[in-house]
């Protein structure tokens, strides 16, 4: 089996110039595997196995030490990579690429001026070039923030569907109950109580639905998220429901209920009540 190694790990705590021999006569070395190549490849702590840069290429006897967990990076989703972490002098053997590096990671002190230590590094010679982490990050994720737009998009669309779907319902019911208003306002109730009930009673729908419509979504997000972190092999929450969504959902809902209640009302209540009655 061809394993490729794409990353060095700082797991490695031995210095590279130690001497070849005295790594012979510690015996094999030791790796950490992804989690997902471990489950495909039946791999368990304290395995022998031997990894080679080439599957025709004598190769090296290590132990598998550490299992790693994926972790909960978007740009690695859709990535279908599989990873071995070794100490690195034993990677820069197995893949002949010296005292080489793709890239390389170096974490600030507290203090320290992230931009000029930025300047300072581009400055040192011509062929790389150094960037922010928070730089990266937004480079890589720039797909999720064009399905955060069009999610959004989407809950603009369904929040105008659902306050004219709301409106709708409200004036259906109202107008079903024209006889109940007309001889509500013949007992002498004034035609800011009718108003006021209506509102109410608008309110409570809207409530009761944005309850039953946070459940569905509750249930919805456990089963994206059981999908697609079965299908990718992450942690990654794909779906969430938060507190101000919550929030944001309920106001909304409530607002809009109100708003319906108002102009359904208001157009009996302006009629005299026998011509609600028809005459």
């Amino acid at each position: 089996m061809l394993l490729a190694i794409l990353l060095a790990s700082t797991l490695a705590q031995d210095s590279i110039l130690k001497d070849s021999r005295s790594a012979d006569t510690r015996g094999p070395r030791t790796i950490a595997v992804d989690e997902v190549l471990a489950a495909q490849a039946h791999v368990h702590i304290g395995d022998r196995v031997v990894i080679s840069a080439r599957p025709t290429a004598p190769g090296d006897t290590v132990i598998v030490a550490a299992i790693v967990r994926r972790s909960t990076d978007p740009s690695e989703v859709a990535r279908e990579d599989l990873r071995v972490r070794t100490h690195l002098d034993q990677l820069q053997t197995l893949v002949g690429y010296g005292d080489r590096v793709d890239r390389f990671a170096i974490e600030t002190r507290p203090g320290t001026d992230p931009q000029r230590l930025i300047e300072r590094i581009n400055d040192v010679a011509f062929g790389f070039k150094a960037y922010r982490s928070s730089d990266i990050a937004v480079e890589t994720s720039r797909t999720f923030q064009v399905v955060s737009r069009f999610h959004r998009a989407i809950g603009i669309i369904t929040i105008v569907a659902s306050s004219v779907f709301l409106l709708c319902i409200m004036v259906l019911k109202v107008e079903e109950r024209r006889r109940d208003i007309a001889a509500l306002r013949l007992m002498g109730i004034s035609r800011s109580t009718v108003v006021r009930a209506i509102i109410l009673e608008a309110a409570l729908i809207a409530v009761l639905g944005s309850v039953l419509g946070i459940v569905i979504g509750w249930l919805a997000s456990l089963f994206v998220n059981w999908h697609y972190q079965s299908l990718y092999h992450t942690p990654l929450a794909f779906s969430i429901v938060t507190t101000p969504i919550v929030l944001v959902a309920v106001s909304l809902s409530l607002a809009l209920g109100i708003a319906a209640g108002i102009a359904a009302s208001l157009r009996l209540v302006r009629q005299p009540p026998l011509a609600l009655f028809g005459r």
